[in-house]
């Protein structure tokens, strides 16, 4: 008799290889409206809000956005799945200079005769092209979301909300129109925003340089009237000398006046013997300290400027340090923040010379003309001409580069924008709202206050064509601009109906002017609009207005912003002012940072070192899956390293928990959970020990998520599936699942088991493994036609707890097994035995292990997969296999001692026989 076909062997059509790259578009055919069903599924829960970023539109999607946007749907999938409503709104920044970047790269030449509006038009065509593009990336992702109608910056609607918020700006009187120091790329010829500058790795020239002190104030000083007295300034921007108005001093720094040669030059005295290191070379440090002097004693002596024939007075500053330099600051007001704010102070003159293009303005001095920063040379060649150059070298440090032509920036003081940081005290209500938000992880709270703190008025203009336009007015007689709520709304409402361009396009400006409303200096009610338009920051900044306000399905504040580390600077940051400065109160609950996606080695992917791995290319070589697995490896707070070695590793893990899932589908074959399941308390123990398990697990890993700690989920499911199923479960029931007869309590039980834990694991993987939880979820018993995975909820597994005392002792078991385990493989590696079920094993045991084995004796052998287990009471654990006493069964492998006895089966053991026998009764 053949006996294989007396047993009852998995069958499934669920297939071993997933071949994911073409499994997963037929899945997501089947998904076109799983949106709107999990949407009606959730119509009466309660409600959490994951208020999305909007990537920019212009470009394919790279490995962050795929970081960014698998995240958060793994977010918004696993509150779904805890019961909640979870609307996912995607969305997209639409304005700017990214996008006007990349019209004008397309017209090339033909730029500089494209006229405003036609520009506008190609730029919102080109950002329509690729929001298609992305969307269509991000679905192929397995991202669930309100694709049909995502929030784009650029709608209509969305950029009258823009212009309304700004309106509230406008009436609290924070607007307003300054000149001050920004950054400014002279490149894209446009001020930048923080968030817009990238910080890279530069060269630029390091010069110690005199400013020579009146001969009154060196009397005044106490100095030797015989030398020359300098102040010694340091820079790395040379090109900024020409604008100095003054040098400054700490005024609770020591500062001495140390001989040099034949000057006597003032520094900071903790800073000296390096700055004397420096200029005297390897000669070392001897150097003559003539005087001691306070910071404050310094202040109003005067200079004389190291290129021009003008004075530069010494200030006081508390921004001056000891980290580098000499201790004495070069100010240039026009140039740097930090010059142009201790420059109010003293009122000095804000003095750029530096055009939109980055040249001196043809009638300065000497330079005129000359494009800075590559005018160093020459004013460094001036600088030794007239014997102020002391020494000079280079310097290699960190600098601010614009974020998109990656050219080095400049600060360059001219007429913009701004929303002041203290009226209407924004920057403290900031910083007490960022009190309140939770920070994933928590340094982020340290990180935005602190740039909160320090930030100076947001510069919300720009010189460009495409954005929302700044509603401002400005008289035609007086040049006074208007800045007047009520004309932002007027501009609003035509917005809402015709879009932004309707701003530029329109000459007759009193279709913005509401009634009774005139110039406030000259009385005219003839005006001219501003041209600039805003920073793209506050277009986005604004959505949780423009978004979460409008939409009847969301809610505002959000409970969850989740983007990279840089937003700080950029989205939190922008949108914790916009919504504070509005409606004094944050825009969100919960901020969640991530890290950057970078190679193996931790480098930040880029094209020019050819380190880029793109999210397509994923897909198609592994399939979207083995990318969401990624996101879930890995602690994305901090950088996520991504390569073709890792991706190869985590296939294997997707190819173990796969065939662990699909092992346990194949049993299921002859089950129908409707009139097979056993009852809980009919299940034997070790069902209920596994099911003990599997309730820990799962516990764990919502509880895990509860802190977004996702890596958690798949290092716990993975060890779940390797380790206490396919290693321990799985192991000994295949003897129960083959042997016993198909309907009997013993098998049924093992099945009941198989499928309770497949509707936990299913639900749980659901976030991450969408497309592979689905086809489980079609190949469950009792599947209903129609279905979907993604609208059920985490079962309840609490009723699956047991005792402590009993996962006490069914956890020496797994430990003994464990040990047993490992002799038994060096017996094979010895090849003293072949398969486990050759050996007999006698266990010495303490006595509470003893105990807690004895009560199980006849299911010890299969427990262990061994043919006969003795248990033995002893001072110290002990393990001795031998082979297996008795004849092997030929139908369950196992030896036997009654392997013959049954007259009708003479080659199988006495249990095979009554299984048997009872197959045939049926």
């Amino acid at each position: 008799m053949d006996y294989k076909d007396t047993l009852n062997l998995p069958k499934t059509d669920f297939p071993m290889k997933a071949k994911l790259s073409s499994l997963e578009p037929r899945i997501l055919a089947d998904w076109k409206d799983i949106y709107g069903r999990i949407r009606e599924a959730r119509k009466t829960a309660p409600r959490f809000i994951l208020h999305d970023g909007p990537p920019y539109a212009n470009g394919d999607i790279h490995m962050g956005h795929a970081l960014n946007k698998i995240l958060k749907d793994i977010v918004v999938k696993i509150k779904t799945m805890q019961g909640f409503d979870a609307p996912f709104v995607p969305g997209w920044d639409c304005h700017g200079l990214p996008i006007e970047h990349q019209v004008d790269k397309r017209l090339g030449g033909k730029k500089a005769g494209v006229s405003r509006a036609e520009k506008r038009r190609m730029c919102r065509e080109y950002a329509l092209e690729f929001v298609q593009k992305q969307k269509e990336s991000f679905v192929r992702l397995g991202i669930f979301g309100h694709w049909e109608k995502p929030y784009l910056t650029m709608d209509y609607r969305y950029e009258a909300m823009i212009v309304r918020e700004l309106a509230k700006f406008m009436d609290s009187g924070s607007l307003y129109r300054g000149l001050k120091p920004v950054h400014w790329c002279t490149s894209c010829r446009t001020a930048l925003a923080e968030a817009e500058v990238e910080y890279s790795d530069h060269t630029s020239p390091s010069v110690y340089v005199k400013f020579p002190i009146a001969p009154e104030d060196v009397r005044k000083l106490g100095l030797p009237e015989d030398k020359e007295a300098a102040m010694l300034i340091w820079t790395t921007t040379p090109w900024t000398i020409p604008a100095n108005r003054a040098v400054c001093v700490h005024p609770r720094f020591d500062y001495s006046a140390v001989e040099y040669e034949d000057t006597i030059l003032i520094v900071a005295t903790d800073l000296a013997d390096r700055i004397l290191s420096t200029l005297l070379g390897a000669g070392g440090v001897d150097y003559k300290c003539i005087k001691r002097i306070k910071g404050s004693e310094l202040e109003g002596v005067q200079t004389r400027h190291a290129l021009y024939d003008r004075k530069s007075p010494v200030i006081l500053g508390e921004h001056v340090t000891l980290d580098q330099g000499t201790g004495v600051v070069h100010t240039a007001p026009g140039h740097g923040q930090e010059d142009y704010s201790v420059g109010l102070k003293y009122g000095l003159e804000v003095f750029n010379p530096v055009g939109p293009d980055g040249r001196f303005q043809p009638d300065l001095e000497f330079f005129g003309g000359s494009k800075v920063p590559q005018v160093d040379n020459e004013i460094i060649e001036k600088l030794k001409s007239t014997g102020r150059l002391l020494h000079g070298d280079t310097l290699s440090h960190s600098y601010p580069h614009c974020w998109r032509c990656r050219k080095p920036v400049i600060f360059r003081a001219t007429p913009q924008w701004f929303i002041s940081m203290e009226v209407d005290n924004l920057r403290r209500k900031a910083l007490d709202e960022i009190r309140q938000v939770t920070w994933v992880p928590s340094w982020g709270r340290d990180r935005i206050y602190g740039m909160v703190e320090n930030r100076p008025d947001w510069c919300v203009s720009r010189q460009r064509s495409w954005g929302v336009p700044i509603t401002v007015l400005h008289c035609v007689e007086c040049k006074t601009p208007l800045i007047d709520g009520g004309v932002a709304r007027k501009a609003a409402d035509e917005m809402e109906n015709h879009g932004a361009d309707v701003w530029f396009e329109r000459d007759d400006m009193k279709k913005f002017l509401p009634d009774g409303v005139s110039c406030k200096e000259c009385g005219s009610r003839r005006f001219t609009r501003e041209e600039d338009i805003l920073d793209v920051w506050f277009d986005s900044g604004v959505s949780h207005a423009a978004v979460l306000k409008e939409n009847s399905r969301l809610a505002w504040p959000g409970d969850l912003y989740v983007e990279g580390s840089d937003q700080h600077r950029g989205w939190f940051q922008s949108s914790l002012l916009a919504s504070v400065g509005t409606g004094g109160k944050a825009p969100y609950k919960t901020v969640l940072t991530h890290g950057y996606a970078v190679d193996r080695e931790g480098k930040k992917m880029s094209k020019s070192v050819g380190n880029v791995i793109s999210p397509e290319k994923v897909v198609k070589n592994y399939g979207a899956e083995i990318l969401r697995l990624w996101i879930s490896s890995e602690n994305y707070m901090e950088e996520v390293r991504i390569s073709d070695e890792i991706l190869k590793r985590l296939s294997e893990s997707y190819r173990k928990i796969r065939n662990t899932l699909r092992f346990m589908l194949g049993n299921l074959y002859d089950f129908d959970p409707a009139s097979d399941c056993v009852p809980h308390d009919k299940l034997e123990e070790l069902d209920l020990y596994i099911l003990d398990r599997a309730a820990d697990m799962q516990k764990n890993v919502l509880a895990a998520c509860e802190k977004y700690e996702y890596h958690v989920f798949y290092h716990m499911v993975n060890r779940f599936c390797v380790v206490d199923l396919s290693s321990f479960y799985l192991d000994i029931i295949k003897d129960r699942l083959y042997t016993f007869p198909p309907r009997s309590k013993g098998r049924r039980g093992a099945q009941t088991v198989l499928y309770n834990l497949l509707q936990m694991m299913v639900r749980l993987i659901a976030p991450v493994l969408s497309f592979t939880a689905e086809e489980i979820w079609q190949a469950i018993p009792g599947y209903a036609d129609g279905t979907s995975v993604h609208t059920q909820t985490f079962i309840d597994v609490e009723k699956w707890r047991q005792p402590e005392e009993f996962r006490s002792r069914w956890d020496i078991i797994w430990n003994c097994r464990e040990e047993v385990l490992k002799v038994l493989e060096e017996k094979r590696r010895q090849k003293e035995i072949g398969h486990s079920l050759d050996a007999g094993v006698r266990l010495t045991l303490a006595e509470n292990e003893y105990e807690a084995l004895k009560r199980y004796g006849d299911e010890l052998p299969f427990i262990f997969i061994v043919s006969q287990v003795d248990l033995i009471k002893g001072s110290a654990f002990g393990i001795d296999v031998e082979r297996a006493d008795g004849e092997k069964c030929e139908r369950c492998w196992n030896y036997s001692r009654d392997v013959g006895r049954s007259e009708e089966h003479s080659n199988v053991c006495g249990r095979c026989a009554r299984h048997l026998a009872e197959l045939i009764l049926r």
